[in-house]
Order: C-alpha cells, then structure tokens, then sequence
C-alpha cells in the first residue's frame, strides 16, 4: 500500500504552526490526525505523508508525550481544515513507529494500528485535534459460520495476489499464516484496492461475521476484475526486456526506501554484520556461508517475510563460540579436594575421574574417552559432572536426553521448516558460551524412536572422538567442531542403550551407598540442606545419629539418598512447626519420636519368621535401586509330580526352578531322598512378594537348598544368604551385583554369605564394613552349599532319611 497523505492547500502552505504547550491535552483524550484518501487498520503498519501545519504538530506532540494517535479518515478531501462534521466517527489507535523530517514542508510518520476507537467528543481550544473516545475490543466469538467465512475468505485473498503481476511471495505466507478471522479480514481490505469510504465502512463494521461478509463481496468484485484483466493482458501484452523492468522496480524500491530513511538504516545494519562476523573467528567454511547469506540479506526489503529467517541464522552463527579459549592447566589436588568435598564415598569412581583429569592436563588435545556413569537413581550422578566441570574450571551445561524421541533435537531442523532451530547439541554449546564446557548428556538411556528418526543414531557422530571434529547441524548447514567439548553421560540401566553408542563410552558403574555411607551423607550433606531449605539454623534443631540410622533402616529402601532427604526435611519440618509457634528453642529429634513423626517404619526384616520351617532359604538379590533378600519357599503336598511356580517369575527364573529340581532328583539317593516321592507329590515354589516381577539365574543355588531342605526335611541355618546359578553338572557359576547383594545381607543382620568362588575377584569391591560384619564362604559345587547351609542334623531329619 503505498504512503497516502494529507497535504493541505496551497493556500495553507504557508500557515503557522500552533504552539503544542499553549494548551496541554488530557492524558484521557487522544490526538487526532486527520488523513486523505488512507485508511489504516488495527494491526497494519503504513507510512503517512503529513504537511498539515496542525498534523506536524499533533505528531511532534504524540512523539514527545509517547502517546498514541488516531488516525481518522476525512469525508470532505477538499477541506483543508476541516472540522468535526467533515470526519469520520470511527478510528484506528496507533503508535507512532518512526518519524521522518522531509526536505520541504512534507514530513512523514510510519503508524503501527492498534484498535478501533469511538470519537465521542472533541476538545475544544486545543492546538490541534484531540478527542476523547471509546476504544472498541475485537470480538473474540467462534462459530462454525466464522470458520467457515474465513477459510473461503483466505482462499479468495491468495487467489487474488496470485493473479497480480509480480506479486511477492512472501505475501502468500503472511495470509497462510493468519489464524485469526478478524485480523484475515483487516489484512485483505488494507491490501484491497478498493476506495476509502468503502474500507471505511469496513473499519465501522464491528460485528465480525458481518466484517468478513462484507470483505469476501468486495474480493469477489476484484478477483472477477482481476480475472479479465489477466485474460486481456495475455492476449495484449507486448514484450518487455526483464532487465529494463527489474532496473525499473530497483530504482523505485530505492526511491521509496530513500523517503523513509530506510537505505541508510540498512547500510549501517549489513556493515555491523560483517564487523561481527570478522570478529566470530570462524572457519573459512562458515564464514564464506555467513557472507553469502549477508549479500542475501542485504538484497531483501525489511518486509519480507525470509528476511527475519537469514537474520536470525546470521545471529545464531554470530553469537556461536566458534573460537577456543585459553586453556587452563587443571589442578590435580584440588580436583581431588573438589571431589571429596562433594561426594561421600565413591572411592573407585573419584579416583577414575582423577585419571581422566590427570591425562586431560598432560595430552590437552588428545582423544579423551566418553565417561557415562551408570547406577541406581539417587547415586549422584549428575553432580560428579558438576564436580568435573568444577575441577576444570570450565563452564557447564546439562542436556536432557529423556523422552528424546526426534533425531533433529539433536541435529536441528533444516532452515526450510518455518520455527527451525538448531539442535539440543549446539544450543546448550551457545548457552554455555564456550566451546570446550563440561556437557552432561542426562539420561542417554531413556532417548526414543519415533516416526521422525532415531536420535541414538544422531547421537553417534556426537560421541566419536573421530568424527565430532567435523558435526554438522542440520540448521546451520557448516561444519562445528565438538571436539573439545568434554562429554559426560548417565543412565539408569544399560538394557536400552544400542551396541555402537556403548562401544563409543567408557561405562563407570555406579553402586549403591551402604548404610554406614548414607549416614556420613547425611551427617555431612543431607541435614545441613534440609535446615537451610527449611529456614532453620544449627543450633535450633538437630536429628540425632540413631535416628538417622532408624529413618535408613525403617523408612527408606533405596541405593542412592533422594528418599533419605525427603524424609529428613519432612522430620525437620515437625521441628519448624514448633520453633515458628514458639512452643520450643531447639528441637533435638530422637529414634523414639520417629513413630509420631514419619508413622510407622515401612520396612522391617522377617528372616527368623521366613526360615523357621524345612523348605525355606535366603536367597540375594540386585535391583535397581540397591541389593535385597529374596527368599524362596517350597512345599510339598500329594499329586502326580507337577512342578507350581508362583511369584511372578520370569521364564529365567522358571528355567532356574526347574534345573534345580532336575538336579536334585539325579543326586537323590546321594541325598537321602525317596526317589517315590518325585512321583507321588506335587511340589510348590514360591517367592514372596508376588505382585514384584523377578527374573535372573542368580536364585539358582537357593532354589537347590529350599527343594533339598524340603525333601530331606532339614532346615537352613537363618543367619545365612546365598547366591549363585547352578548348572546340571551341579557347579556354581558367577552372577553379578556381587557389592549390592552383599551390603543387603550385612544390613539385613546376616552373617554369613554363600558365594561362587569364581566371583572372588568382587571381593575388593565390597565395603570393609560389610566385610567385618560377615563370615564369607566360597562356592565350587552345590555340594558345598549343602554341606554349608544346613542346621546340625536332628532326629527328625536323621528318621526321614
């Protein structure tokens, strides 16, 4: 739409200006600036010609005031100073964008519509006009009839910019991209060529079904208007050089642009892009492809719609750490200090991290190998890569891979898709502003696949020391190099991570805290924060170590510490709750007040009750949150030889049950057993809390003990666990998990410990706590876990052989 004015008379020209102080204007009243033959909407941005002494005026004054304008058609053009009766009544609020003095009496304002407004009154004796009015809200109503008006209405816009000449196709995607049915109606009729009482009747309408009635007949008119113009114009058409009229069209946006200040504005912008750019330090790749998209940019009108897409992806390279800073040498001893202060415990994991940082200090750019620490939840996994970033002294930065299910959050969208952004790699890169952070890759074992690509696989080239060097982002479409960027991962559990991402990492296993560990953790760590979280000091509450103890045991069943906390802060919130009421200055919480304060414990051991009777052994367990008992229970009731496997077992675990029993049976005259009874009774194994899956073979060696106690009628020792699978030949074979299940039996208050002998080499593993509090015994064959597990032979068990 191009600049309509409101220039007076030539015998006005030389009219004098009115004094804008001699009369202030009240800050309820709006500054009118009657215009000729322009009608501007809410939400349009258009620039207005002004040389009305009163209009100069009324814009100067709204510019110093900071004030909006309305800008309001006039129905008489031929008055040059014309009244309230020569006005429309309905108006546009504006702000004032930009103002540009002419050379001559004519000057310019770039106006940005914001409402319609009501004139209700003028003003009398102000020095231009000004009016108090009621501004008008855009009905916000949606029925299927307005839906239905404004698709055929957005239909009808697009097939009339398509059949103009050398239409921009920039502008069928801001009428693609309208969503509202009021500002689609406003947009068509200010691009409508249409006269301005008709698109002043427009901006009266304020019922919208009827707004958008009347903007589809005017389209109609023009798009039939169109139509026959486009007939004519292929059959009459002479040819014309391309060249001459595109020098043409250059030489009018240039002198359109010169009148609005808009060339110089531009100059400046595209000569600060490429200081910036000389200034990024990038490769010769991505600064030749930044170049090229300035040249592009600097070719655009500000109003296109790409010319905000090129300069954001000239932002996003400006703004990346393309340059490497100034390494530093990294501290050894207080990297150690770092981690101690940290982290209770961990000894093997703190001293592994010391390795990496002391080959990191002494080959700075060598290829390093990806750490991924792997444990239960609640280990600290995510603040060892704190700890790392800290002995470092490097920044740090954290993305969450979890429920990551679309390979371009890791490779970015291509700059084709409207809203495209780099990826998570890159975007936590220039958050943290400098290309060699600390980056923690959380949770890399709960990453998806989805329709839209698998983002492990993207993850590949992340995590290769041989190809990082050269990653390249989807979005910016250049070469980053990763290389120094040191990559940290963690996860849960293995099982869901693909083969060649593993085979890209180093996996440090981390354990679960021992009783004695989560203790000095929350002597040291866990108290101090909950009473700073609970705005509580030292010396006005206090929980005493017994009832630390009580809270682990009793409250709590977890390998890392997350639990333990909450219940700490809910036991120090008691103690708030009487120091803010003033019925107490210190609160000391002993094991005794547990009970009234977090309910009763939820946890307890019931080994002497579980193994009481023949048929019932101890076994060990891992989960994820930690080693566990597990007890397995068989009994013998008349039948045809069945074998009843209860408990929610997997089908290793049901494998397990049934090469135990098969064992049995070949050693039974060995035993002392009936081999009539096999034939004769139906024998049941179960394993307590059945509403829990379980699986794995490691159960092997107790299932033997439970079936061989049941059918020799002999109990097993209470104060003994054991582990282990079995094989038919009767060996034991190693399991896993050797640390946690151990820690649970010593918690347990067990004492002794059945192991394979081929799972020595865990031993050193095991805490020295644990280690004191029980009795070890190594496992070649079942024969010694019989020959280990059971009671003093009695009478009973000497008459059922």
């Amino acid at each position: 739409m191009s600049p309509v004015n409101d220039e007076p008379a030539a015998a006005s020209s030389h009219a004098t200006t009115p004094d804008p102080e001699s009369v202030p204007i009240p800050d309820d009243a709006l500054i009118i600036i009657p215009v000729r033959n322009v009608v501007l909407f809410p939400g349009i941005v258009a620039p207005i010609t002004i040389a009305r002494p009163k209009s100069i005026a009324a814009a100067q004054q709204a510019l110093r005031a900071q004030r909006p304008v309305g800008i309001l058609l006039q129905r008489n053009t031929e008055v040059d100073d014309p009244g309230p009766d020569d006005l429309y009544r309905v108006c546009t609020v504006a702000n004032i964008v930009r103002y540009i003095a002419g050379q001559d009496e004519t000057h310019h304002i770039i106006c940005q519509g914001v409402q319609r407004a009501r004139v209700l009154d003028y003003l009398p004796g102000t020095p231009f006009p000004a009016a108090r009015v009621l501004q008008i809200p855009e009905p916000t109503t949606s029925s299927p009839e307005i839906e239905a008006r404004f698709l055929n209405l957005q239909r009808q816009a697009i097939e009339a910019i398509q059949l103009l000449p050398q239409a921009p196709p920039e502008l069928v995607g801001a009428f693609q991209s309208v969503t509202s049915p009021a500002v689609l109606a406003d947009l068509a009729t200010s691009y409508m060529d249409i006269k301005p009482p008709e698109k002043q009747e427009i901006l009266e309408t304020i019922d919208l079904s009827l707004r958008m009635e009347k903007v589809s007949r005017y389209l109609a008119e023009r798009l039939e208007v169109l139509r026959l113009t486009n007939e004519i114009g292929q059959k009459t058409r002479a040819t014309f050089d391309e060249r001459q009229r595109e020098a043409i069209l250059r030489e009018q946006m240039a002198t359109i642009q010169r009148q609005l200040g808009e060339g110089d504005s531009k100059t400046q912008e595209v000569a600060e892009l490429n200081e910036a750019i000389a200034k990024a330090q990038m490769p010769a790749e991505a600064e030749s492809q930044a170049r090229k998209e300035v040249r592009r940019y600097e070719r655009m009108p500000e109003a296109a719609a790409e010319a905000g897409m090129v300069r954001s992806y000239l932002d996003w390279l400006i703004e990346l750490p393309w340059a490497l800073p100034a390494e530093k040498t990294i501290d050894i001893p207080e990297a150690r200090r770092i981690l101690d202060e940290d982290h209770f415990g961990l000894q093997k994991i703190k001293s592994r991290i010391v390795e990496y940082l002391a080959v990191r200090k002494l080959a700075p750019h060598g290829k390093a190998p990806i750490l991924c620490f792997v444990g239960p939840p609640g280990v600290g996994k995510t603040s060892l890569g704190q700890s790392i970033a800290r002995a470092m002294d490097r920044p740090f930065v954290r993305v969450s891979l979890g429920g990551v299910h679309d390979e371009a959050e890791i490779r970015g969208h291509r700059r084709t898709y409207i809203g495209a952004l780099p990826g998570n790699i890159i975007q936590a890169i220039k958050k943290a502003g400098s290309r060699n952070c600390v980056m923690m890759l959380d949770e890399i074992d709960k990453m998806g696949r989805g329709i839209q690509g698998d983002p492990s696989a993207a993850m590949l080239e992340v995590l290769d020391p041989e190809q990082n060097s050269t990653f390249r982002d989807n979005y910016l479409g250049v070469p980053f190099d990763l290389s120094r960027v040191v990559f940290i991962a963690t996860a849960n559990l293995l099982d869901t991570v693909p083969g060649a991402l593993l085979d890209r990492m180093e996996i440090i296993s981390l354990p679960g805290y021992t009783e004695d560990e989560k203790l000095e953790i929350a002597q040291r760590y866990l108290v101090r924060r909950q009473l700073k979280a609970n705005g509580l000091k030292p010396e006005q509450a206090e929980i005493d170590v017994e009832a630390l103890r009580l809270i682990i045991k009793g409250y709590t069943r977890e390998a890392g510490v997350r639990a333990l906390e909450r219940e700490i802060g809910k036991a120090l919130r008691h103690a708030a709750v009487q120091i803010a009421e003033g019925s107490s200055n210190r609160v000391v919480i002993l094991a005794k007040d547990l009970t009234s304060v977090l309910g009763q414990p939820r946890f307890e051991s019931e080994i002497a009750m579980r193994t009481s009777v023949p048929g019932v052994a101890t076994g060990l367990a891992w989960t994820p949150v930690g080693g566990d008992i597990l007890f397995i229970e068989a009994t013998r009731v008349p039948g045809k030889g069945a074998l009843i496997l209860t408990g929610q077992l997997g089908d290793v675990m049901r494998e397990s049950v049934q090469a135990a029993l098969t064992l049995v049976k070949s050693r039974a005259a060995q035993l002392g057993i009936d081999p009539s009874l096999f034939e004769k009774s139906e024998i049941h194994v179960h394993v307590p809390a059945g509403a829990t899956p379980k699986d794995g073979p490691s159960a092997g060696v107790a299932m033997f003990t439970a079936l061989t106690s049941l059918l020799t009628n002999r109990t097993v020792r209470s104060d003994t666990a054991m582990t282990g699978e079995i094989s038919l030949r009767g060996l034991v074979l190693p399991v896993g998990g050797i640390k946690e299940k151990v820690v649970a039996a010593a918690a347990a208050g067990l004492t002794r410990v059945m192991l394979p002998a081929r799972n020595r080499r865990d031993f050193d593993e095991i805490p020295q706590g644990a280690r004191d509090k029980l009795e070890f015994v190594w496992l070649e064959r079942v024969d010694d876990a019989i020959a280990e597990a059971f009671e003093t032979s009695t009478p009973a068990a000497v008459a059922a052989r």
